[in-house]
């Protein structure tokens, strides 16, 4: 359930700024004064929904928290450190660094952020050796204005996946689409990541890396693992491994992990003994798939049937009445 929270006066919206930002003063140009936000928390990820109904001046502290945004409506002008900016309705643009002060103008708006914690994004980006850290943005504003759209198609698909009731709930799902949020964050904007493999990841692209990190998937496949966790345990960095599996298996250590946790939950769900009150919503959970509409997709492309063709057995047809994705509900056979 999301979290709302609500002021109707400057000083009421003033607190609730601090509370959930950082440290604020409001300056109010006019009489009106309304403020919402509509929190969805996603692990290391928060996605906000603020509608500000006023006119008012902000001077803010460091936040602590990258935050990124998208004017739905209105506008604005923000200014942090040397940067300034003005944006206005369907512009994508970083509001925040966690390290650095800032301020701004604004006449009515209503606006998505992303609030991200830094380190979330050293785990994505997986630097090579040698690169320095932390990651950090270097541009207010998108590399492109595809490269904004693109972010903004991502945000709406995570934002219907938290708050949709038919998404599986589970710790494996959250992470996962925290990240997806963070990497399409990365891609937007221009930042401090080494993106081509260097000569020693070439060189360690071999075999032994490739079995090493199979070995590392097929042990822990229900962890909630990341490409660096892989590579870590392979030895290498992490754009070696990402090259050996192009070059030898042709696909991405994340596919594998996935193909990985399909043939577990195909293995569980047929050898499901009647009355366990298995469903195919609580396995696809259990292996870190957001929804049943998706987990299905990809097992029947995966094993040429439904999930629920398995949780009945194979060769026996579905009975009639009984819905090939169930919402949760138990499916004996």
């Amino acid at each position: 359930m999301p979290l709302v929270v609500e002021a109707a006066d400057l000083d009421a919206a003033s607190v609730l700024m601090s509370e959930q930002y950082a440290s604020m003063r409001l300056s109010s140009r006019g009489e009106r004064h309304r403020l919402r936000i509509v929190q969805e928390e996603l692990g290391r990820v928060r996605l906000d929904r603020v509608t500000l109904g006023m006119q008012f001046g902000f001077s803010s502290e460091p936040m602590g928290a990258l935050c990124v945004g998208r004017v739905r409506s209105g506008r604005f002008s923000l200014a942090a450190g040397q940067d300034e900016l003005y944006v206005r309705q369907g512009d994508v643009f970083l509001a925040v660094q966690p390290d650095v002060p800032f301020k701004g103008k604004t006449s009515g708006v209503e606006c998505d952020y992303a609030i991200i914690e830094p380190g979330l994004l050293d785990e994505v980006a997986q630097n090579g050796p040698g690169v320095p850290g932390p990651v950090r943005l270097l541009g207010l504003r998108p590399l492109s204005p595809q490269a904004g759209a693109e972010w903004t198609h991502t945000f709406g698909l995570i934002h219907t996946l938290v708050t949709s009731p038919l998404t599986i709930k589970s710790p494996l799902v959250t992470a996962q689409a925290s990240r997806l949020l963070v990497a399409a964050t990365l891609a937007a904007f221009p930042n401090t990541t080494l993106t081509d493999p260097t000569i020693e990841d070439r060189h360690d692209a071999h075999p032994a890396t490739l079995h090493r990190a199979v070995a590392f998937i097929e042990e822990h496949p229900q962890q909630d693992m990341t490409v660096t966790d892989i590579a870590r345990a392979a030895r290498v960095s992490v754009r070696a491994l990402q090259l050996a599996f192009r070059r030898h298996l042709d696909t991405t250590p994340m596919r594998c992990l996935r193909g990985v946790r399909l043939r577990h939950a195909h293995e569980e769900l047929r050898d499901v003994v009647p009355g366990q009150g298995v469903t195919v919503t609580s396995v696809a959970a259990r292996w870190g798939f957001s929804t049943p509409a998706r987990f299905s997709t990809l097992y029947r492309q995966e094993f040429g049937l439904s999930p629920v063709q398995t949780l009945w057995g194979e060769r026996r047809p579905i009975p009639p009445g009984r819905a090939e994705m169930p919402s949760g509900q138990p499916v004996g056979r």
